[in-house]
């Protein structure tokens, strides 16, 4: 693959590979809320820790979601919510 400048330029390289595009594809939503996960808690000044805490839990579990780790159920999303300010929104949408 050569050398990459950054994440972005070896994305795209990666998902020139048609079964990693697919691989992607069924955990794009995953990685899609881990991001609004990440994204809303630096806007809060927020560290792992400092969010677990707010929320009474441990931040190894912030950590191993927010790394992909961990697959997490909608009440362990509803926590991350409501320490982020924020609500969840689930809903099915047509291919």
């Amino acid at each position: 693959m050569g050398e990459h400048k950054n994440w972005k330029e070896m994305k795209q390289d990666l998902l020139k590979d048609d079964k990693v595009k697919k691989e992607y594809e069924a955990l794009r939503p995953q990685y899609e809320l881990i991001e609004q996960v990440i994204k809303a808690r630096i806007e809060l000044g927020l560290t792992q820790a400092e969010l677990a805490k707010k929320i009474g839990m441990k931040q190894s579990n912030i950590s191993r979601f927010e790394s992909g780790e961990y697959n997490p159920s909608i009440e362990f999303l509803s926590k991350i919510a409501t320490g982020l300010n924020k609500t969840i929104n689930i809903q099915l949408t047509n291919r």
